[in-house]
This record gives structure tokens, sequence and C-alpha cells, in this order.
């Protein structure tokens, strides 16, 4: 694939217009929101920059390289799924991903995207989860885009949908979050120029995050699903 045609390619399946089911959900920031710990442009850019720091690029990151490496083989891929599931310990995240992974595949499978049609028939007999950055990174391959690009697609689709999430919930402008994306961008490239983390060693930390997804669920009023 050309330079030209893999840009082209990158900025389709990372448009918040490609209708990858991301909308539905907020990560945990819905909860903070109302915990009144989110409630200004400063307080959601530190949440996007915790979750692409501590999540991201310490963990998601890892096994979608690790998926895009492993495409051809999808039994590989499902070892790597069922991993994820088990490192995932918040319910509304493990779900959350799950479900966002299927809405994915789904619209894959009808664009005839190689690997999304097999796999999703996996996760629809349940021998695999389905988690999002392990699926992303195996339809990242079936579409051409190299890991470096295929990673890039993730962080910019998961930044978009956080401010997105915060532009609904009326805490940021459609300015605010321009300026946000903006204001990441440099911290995010240099994340994206380290070594990608080995699966083996993939963690997260964002104990604050991760409190707040739990307790989404007792709350009356939700926008989002975590």
């Amino acid at each position: 694939m050309s330079d030209d045609a893999a840009l082209l390619t990158a900025l389709q399946y990372g448009d918040s217009f490609f209708p990858s089911g991301g909308s539905a959900f907020s990560w945990g920031l819905e909860a903070l929101c109302n915990d009144r710990q989110v409630v200004s442009p400063d307080t959601v850019r530190r949440f996007l920059e915790g979750q692409l720091r501590h999540r991201w690029a310490t963990c998601d990151r890892a096994f979608l390289v690790a998926a895009h490496r492993a495409a051809a083989d999808l039994e590989a891929v499902a070892a790597l799924d069922h991993l994820l599931e088990a490192m995932t310990l918040p319910r509304e995240l493990r779900t959350g991903a799950a479900r966002a992974g299927a809405a994915l595949l789904g619209i894959h499978e009808r664009l005839g995207t190689p690997g999304a049609a097999a796999y999703r028939a996996r996760v629809r007999a349940g021998e695999a989860p389905g988690h999002l950055p392990v699926v992303q990174g195996l339809l990242l391959a079936g579409v051409g885009l190299d890991e470096k690009v295929a990673s890039t697609v993730s962080a910019h689709a998961l930044s978009v949908g956080i401010v997105s999430a915060a532009l609904r919930l009326s805490v940021i402008t459609h300015v605010d979050a321009q300026r946000i994306l903006a204001g990441v961008r440099g911290g995010l490239a240099e994340l994206l120029a380290e070594p990608t983390a080995d699966v083996a060693v993939a963690g997260v930390y964002t104990p604050a995050i991760d409190a707040a997804a739990m307790r989404h669920e007792t709350q009356s009023a939700r926008l989002f699903a975590n």
C-alpha cells in the first residue's frame, strides 16, 4: 500500500463518521462527571491523558499490535482476546470493550474486511469475547494498515470518543474538544514512538477510572453504557 493510500485508509477508519459503535461508551467519564471530578476542559484533558498513558499505551496497544501480527492465525487472536478479558476487572469496561468490538466486527463483515466474518462467527459462538483492541488489530491488519498506523488509528479513535462523550455530557464545547485533541497530540506522538509493550508485561493502572466505571451502573441517570 502506498503512503497516500495508507493515509486515506487511516483517515477513513479513524474518522468519527465511521460507524464503529464507539459513541455508546464514555469509558468511565460519565461517572466522574456525575461525581463532579471532571468538570472542565482541563479535567477532561487530564482524564484523556490518563487513559492514553496508563491504559491504552500500557495495555490496549500491546494487544492491538499482537493481534495485528497474529491476524493470519485466529486461534492465536482468540487466545489474546481471552487474556485481555481476564485482565479487564471492571465488568462495565469489560462488557463495553466486547460490545464495541462486536459492533466493529459487524460493520467490517458487511464491508468484506478479511478476517471479520470468521472472527465474528467465533465471537457469536462464544469462542472469543471480541475485545475492542484485539478486534482493531485484526481488522486494521485486514485492511492493509501496518501496526504503527493501526496503533495511531486506535489512539485517535479513543481520543475522539472521549472528547465526544465530554461534549455530549456538556462539560466542554466543540472548540474545547479541538483544543484538547491538539493539546494531547505531542504526548501521544511520544507514546507512539516508544516500543510497544509485550502482552506478557501489559497492565493497567487507572484505579479512579475503574472505580468510577463500577459505580456507573448504580447511577439513576445514564447517557452512556459505561
